[in-house]
């Protein structure tokens, strides 16, 4: 059954949800793997490569590098294969799912590999290391690029409807909030309980401290991505034909909306609007990126603050900008 909510701008008016709540539930928590791992890519990379790890810091910023590169190469490929439907069996699973199927396989099989030792009972050379963890950076960001993908572009293809679509991108980053904090939180604890000395920095001995935190973080992920494939259904397996059966009038009126709107992919490069969305997002994300990689590397390296420093600081800075 859909819901039914009322708003009132000029009198009370009956607006209709396609989805029930626990689907759209569902579907907000099923890009948390990838948020969770996002937020321990980016603020403890360099710190885990360079202070646990001791790699030289040319190596791990190249690291990091390798993973932005394989992730803009990957994100326009699953943009454009999740689109194609194919009749080889897996993809029976629904061509969005599909996709986020085996990101989440990757995701899981790769991330904990970047902030545990390299396998092996004698210590690797840093070439050796650099290698090996960039095997696993690659698969990694082909696998969130793959989740990340099929997740924004399952939003129009189980609902046509436009204030549903908000929605569910609302709840979907509320969920991206929750994450962030909840890595805080998670790093702050673990940090905290671990030793005895809290006026240290982040040396060697932290190595199971971080491996146990990505552990957690990869297993809470895991479970979120778990519910979404339970619950959510692919329209591409006939959800979108039970979906207008049901609500023949909202859907017909929402799909002709969105068809009179509908561009060509090369239509987009005429719009004006586009690069400057472009531009807005991409300099945002620098910036949010930016602050994000570098605090943590601040204070250890130029402060010297202890630790726990690295998760109480981003966390109040994190909040604080909401």
């Amino acid at each position: 059954m859909a819901d039914q909510t009322v708003t009132s701008s000029e009198g009370p008016t009956p607006r209709t949800h396609l989805l029930p709540l626990r689907v759209r539930l569902a579907y907000s928590v099923g890009h948390v793997l990838n948020d969770l791992c996002a937020s321990m890519w980016f603020t403890y990379l360099l710190v885990y490569l360079t202070f646990v790890r001791q790699l030289r810091p040319t190596l791990a910023g190249a690291l990091l590098l390798i993973g932005q590169v394989a992730d803009a190469v990957a994100t326009p490929f699953v943009g454009i294969e999740s689109d194609r439907d194919d009749d080889f069996w897996l993809c029976h699973y629904g061509r969005r799912k599909t996709w986020h199927l085996i990101g989440t396989v990757c995701v899981v099989g790769s991330f904990p590999f970047l902030f545990t030792k390299p396998m092996g009972n004698h210590p690797s050379s840093q070439e050796a290391q650099f290698v090996y963890y960039a095997a696993f950076i690659i698969i990694f960001q082909f696998g969130w690029a793959s989740t990340q993908i099929s997740h924004l572009s399952l939003i129009p293809d189980i609902t046509p409807i436009p204030h549903e679509r908000v929605e569910l991108n609302a709840m979907r980053y509320a969920c991206t909030v929750a994450s962030n904090v909840l890595v805080y939180t998670v790093t702050w604890a673990a940090l905290g309980i671990s030793g005895t000395d809290h006026e240290a920095q982040v040396g060697p001995p932290d190595g199971d401290v971080f491996r146990d935190i990505v552990l957690i973080v990869v297993a809470i992920g895991a479970f979120f991505s778990l519910i979404f494939h339970l619950v959510v259904r692919d329209p591409s397996r006939g959800g979108r034909r039970e979906s207008r059966s049901r609500h023949t009038d909202e859907y017909i009126r929402s799909l002709v909306l969105d068809r009179s709107c509908h561009f060509v992919w090369k239509d987009w490069f005429k719009e004006k609007a586009f690069y400057l969305v472009a531009l807005l997002y991409m300099f945002t994300r620098l910036y949010v990126n930016l602050n994000q990689v570098y605090i943590s590397l601040y204070l250890q390296d130029t402060l010297l603050l202890r630790r726990e420093s690295i998760a109480i600081i981003p966390l109040v800075m994190y909040v604080s900008g909401l």
